[in-house]
């Protein structure tokens, strides 16, 4: 036993001895990804981009951070210390270019729930390890900021912790149905939580199991308690703050700068509260004393650390999964990778460092990254500019802030939560593509109105996974075997006979989203490597030979390598053989559309032979697909055909099931 010991002990000096430079730097930059873009920022070319979205995003961040500090039940200067100090770190340790860490109305809600249970309205005389008063605020305030803190900590250990157990590869898990029924439950929940500013009535805090219909049944018993001036403030508010981002939209390429409707009208409403002194004219709620600067560091009440668990991990989950969809989507849209367990890392300390700082939790929010594509950011340095924005306001124009009604502000979060609520109209691609799909959704919603996000999130995670159990064994097993090869030839005009050899993938196996991930990957990097390769090649070669792809795949995975030359006359063509495709759901509809845009990028033909119905009507009705062009045969062999007429190539294929 000793001696295990020993060599296991000088096995571990070896590798240390053995680490390079190479090796140490590589690791940092994969744990810093700052290092990576930081020396290489162009700011000739993307200063001025980024400077024009970091000022328009200060005023989302600061707007949003007043707001959804109100939403987790805490003071709004907390809010302001939340959208700055995330920011910063997530800028030094995210991959998401185009994702604003902050305040987000989700993780505020779960948090007020820990809030509102632990420094009830009604009581202040919860103690805790911190009893000093800090920038002004009583004790009370301080006390409601401790556990929102906590929360923020506890969260953020969490999702460290999973970076440390690499449980970023266990996402795949987390389908696009499942995460937009929770989201968009989640976006009700919050909506539903502002009522009673929108309204300007008195109520209780109300949470728990089917709390969302508790709510609206206290709203109806006591609508004569309706306050008629804060409810035509919000309605305008709210018409305002819609028909103007509409045209901001609808008009973003004619402007080279879109109005700032939430500032204007922040200011706006804030002026009139004061000449009119409608606080005590009509009896408004308003936001009250801003603190001026940032306080100093101070830790979280960890007495109570073990009575916010259940939020803390609905915080990590939910904010994590929300932000890393808006890091893959902007991946996705501008061509670069997110590593998923970096994503743990960087939310993670997004997290635990801020809450030394008094912020809320925080994560990415839609509307911020919307904000940063329409903007034309380039990089991260537009959030690290809109963070000093932020910061010259919490030291200069933060008391300002004290007439702002907070009907205003809660118009201003249901506004922000356009983009989740517009996802009931998935419904429809979902019902189009796959019905399990589309039931998981509407069940998925269901209980996240009835219960909370986490639990949402939960249930649809556990209901995929038991359909999928029950889908798998129906699929027919993955057979490798090669087929005779076919051979084409078509003479040209100038009576010269020119070969071209076609890639056939032949897909025996389902296509969901246990493996469609993989599959594209390995798809992509084969195309990627072979395309780069083809740039190398001599301008005069006479040669006209392409080596057919064949790459054996197993549950939608690509093994092996492939050669592949460049045939110079003409476009590179991939034909996939779905004929064993016994079934698929909306991801992998999504990965096949998704390959099909990433090939055409590259100047390569997709058809696909051999598809049923269903494949092809869900394809159809993705609309990703050019209308104009044919891509769906009934064989391989008719697709060769097609081809063979329209460019006039000899055709010898290699055929391997994959």
């Amino acid at each position: 036993m000793t001696g295990t010991k020993r060599k296991k002990k000088n096995a571990i000096w070896r590798k240390i001895h053995t680490l390079r430079y190479e090796d140490v730097k590589l690791w940092c930059v994969r744990r810093l990804p700052v290092l990576e873009w930081a020396p290489n920022y162009n700011w000739r070319a993307d200063l001025l981009p980024d400077t024009v979205s970091g000022m328009m995003l200060a005023v989302q961040q600061v707007t949003q951070g007043l707001a959804f500090a109100v939403l987790s039940s805490v003071h709004p200067v907390f809010g302001l210390y939340g959208s700055l100090f995330p920011a910063v770190i997530y800028a030094i340790f995210g991959m998401g270019r185009h994702v604003a860490t902050g305040t987000f109305a989700l993780t505020s809600l779960i948090s007020a729930n820990a809030v509102e249970r632990l420094v009830p309205s009604t009581i202040s005389n919860f103690t805790t390890d911190n009893n000093s008063v800090v920038l002004g605020l009583s004790e009370f305030e301080m006390q409601r900021i401790g556990v929102a803190a906590a929360v923020s900590l506890l969260g953020g250990l969490i999702q460290v912790a999973m970076f440390v157990l690499h449980l970023g590869s266990a996402t795949f898990l987390l389908t696009e149905p499942v995460i937009s029924a929770m989201t968009t439950g989640a976006a009700t929940h919050v909506v539903t939580s502002q009522v009673k500013y929108l309204l300007g009535m008195k109520m209780p805090y109300i949470s728990g199991p089917l709390g969302f219909f508790y709510i609206y049944a206290y709203i109806f018993e006591n609508i004569k308690t309706i306050q008629l001036e804060a409810l035509l403030l919000s309605v305008l508010s709210i018409v305002i703050l819609v028909l103007v981002k509409e045209l901001n939209e609808k008009f973003k390429r004619k402007i080279k700068m879109v109005l700032p409707i939430d500032l204007v009208l922040i200011i706006a409403t804030s002026v009139a509260c004061y000449s009119a002194d409608m606080e005590h004219s009509y009896g408004l709620d308003i936001v009250g004393h801003i603190p001026e600067g940032i306080p100093p560091p101070q830790l979280p009440p960890m007495n109570i650390l073990s009575e916010v668990v259940t939020e803390a991990f609905g915080v990590a989950l939910v904010g994590y999964v929300a932000s890393l969809a808006l890091a893959r989507s902007s991946a996705k849209k501008f061509n670069y990778s997110v590593d998923d367990n970096q994503e743990f890392l960087a939310h993670g300390l997004s997290n635990v460092i801020p809450s030394f700082f008094f912020c809320i939790p925080s994560a990415a929010a839609m509307g911020r990254t919307a904000l940063l594509y329409s903007t034309g950011a380039k990089t991260q340095v537009a959030c690290l500019i809109s963070c000093i924005l932020v910061l010259v306001v919490i030291y200069a124009i933060g008391p300002m802030l004290y007439w702002l009604p907070m009907c205003v502000l809660a118009s201003i979060i249901v506004v922000g939560l356009k983009g989740m609520l517009i996802q009931f109209r998935d419904l429809k691609k979902y019902w189009n593509v796959d019905k399990i799909d589309w039931s998981i959704w509407v069940s998925t919603y269901v209980f996240t109105i009835c219960f909370a996000a986490n639990v949402g999130l939960l249930y649809g995670v556990v209901c995929t996974i038991l359909i999928m159990v029950f889908r798998f064994p129906r699929a027919r097993t993955l057979s490798l075997k090669q087929m005779k090869e076919a051979e084409c030839r078509f003479k040209t005009e100038s009576d010269s006979e020119s070969l071209q050899q076609v890639k056939i993938i032949s897909i025996n196996n389902p296509l969901v989203f246990l493996n469609a991930k993989k599959f594209h990957m390995d798809i992509s990097r084969i195309i990627q490597k072979e395309s780069t390769w083809i740039q190398q090649l001599p301008e005069d070669m006479n040669k006209c030979e392409q080596n057919t792809l064949l790459t054996p795949v197993s549950n939608g995975n690509c093994h092996g390598e492939s050669s592949l030359q460049q045939c110079t006359s003409a476009k590179q063509t991939l034909i996939f053989d779905c004929s064993g495709l016994t079934f698929f759901d909306y991801t992998g509809i999504s990965v096949l559309t998704q390959i099909y845009t990433d090939s055409k990028k590259r100047n390569i033909d997709v058809l696909l032979a051999n598809c049923k119905a269903s494949l092809v009507k869900a394809l159809t009705l993705s609309g990703r697909l050019e209308s104009d062009n044919v891509i769906f045969f009934e064989s391989v062999s008719s697709a060769i055909g097609a081809i063979q007429f329209n460019r006039n190539f000899c055709k010898p294929n290699e055929h391997t099931e994959v």
